[in-house]
């Protein structure tokens, strides 16, 4: 199928030669944390405990298995408290060749956390990461999705290459820590309609509606996704969960997918960090982010600072 291109004319990016696009396959290896940090007292939910469990028990050894039928390398975002509970299956992950990022410690609430609470976050994953199989991560997504303007400045001090939880492109791009800082990260942009949660999710108590849509729905939708990044040349990133993706239908989905997408002409399918280092080496354009300030609502109004585009210094290139 030809489809018209509507490129991301803001993040422009070549990618390597005779490919068109990019596609990552990625996985928050979530199990207990997110659940715990919704609400401490589930941990007495014995049956909501197993329902999160089955991600590294059961779901991350059968995606292991897809991943290498099908010759991809993959991301996977584990948090330090997951390192902590099983640091077999992160060793697992790692053994396979795939890529291991960091996804906080607990899966923290990040809405309005100071610096100093979120730097504690971080370096704690980190070390949990760091036990558990000997991972440095070079990328980071933020739990739940939810960045902090001061965060970027945090993941630069700690020498992260990409963060990947905003969702402002189609494409990765380049942008610069905080203001007056010569710095800056690789952001892999992300899209509510490429996770698996808004599709699957549903545990009584703890997800919305209840729906659970059918993998056939599931499939079509992101396979038209990935012809429509393929043909404007941007950058399709899923983000599954083992927990849910990883249940029989839906890694069976999955697996369909992926033959998919790894079968379109000029599809580049890579981990994240491979797409952020080709990102740092090709993209000289660095962006800022708008920022919106309400210092009294609704008696003074708002106040907008548009973003800005520069190019890198000779140190931050």
């Amino acid at each position: 199928m030809n489809l018209e291109a509507f490129p991301d004319s803001a993040h422009p990016i070549t990618w390597p030669e005779g490919k068109r696009a990019a596609a990552s396959f990625t996985f928050d290896v979530d199990a207990e944390s997110c659940t715990i940090a919704h609400d401490p007292k589930s941990t007495g939910r014995m049956s909501l405990m197993t329902h999160q469990s089955y991600g590294p028990k059961v779901a991350v050894p059968r995606l292991l298995q897809i991943l290498r039928r099908q010759d991809i390398r993959a991301t996977f975002f584990v948090p330090g408290f997951t390192a902590e509970c099983y640091p077999d299956t992160v060793r697992r992950i790692v053994d396979a060749g795939h890529e291991v990022a960091h996804h906080g410690y607990l899966h923290e609430p990040m809405q309005g956390i100071d610096a100093d609470t979120e730097a504690r976050y971080m370096d704690r994953g980190l070390e949990a990461l760091a036990k558990a199989a000997g991972v440095q991560p070079a990328g980071y997504r933020a739990p739940w999705w939810e960045l902090n303007w001061h965060s970027a400045g945090l993941l630069a001090d700690r020498g992260f290459l990409y963060d990947s939880s905003l969702l402002d492109g189609d494409a990765p791009y380049r942008f610069s820590v905080a203001p007056g800082d010569s710095r800056d990260i690789v952001e892999i942009p992300v899209d509510w309609a490429l996770d698996d949660w808004e599709q699957y999710a549903f545990y009584p108590g703890v997800t919305g509606s209840g729906v659970i849509e059918s993998p056939a729905k599931v499939l079509e939708m992101w396979t038209l996704e990935a012809e429509a990044h393929l043909a404007q040349g941007s950058c399709f990133v899923l983000t599954n969960h083992p927990f849910i993706s990883g249940r029989p239908s839906k890694a069976v989905a999955l697996e369909r997918l992926i033959e998919r997408v790894k079968g379109m002409d000029g599809m580049w399918v890579a981990t994240m960090e491979e797409i952020a280092g080709h990102t740092r080496r090709t993209v000289r354009e660095v962006h800022t982010h708008a920022r919106i300030d309400v210092p009294a609502f609704p008696d003074t109004g708002a106040r907008f600072t548009p973003s800005l585009i520069r190019e890198p210094s000779a140190a931050a290139g």
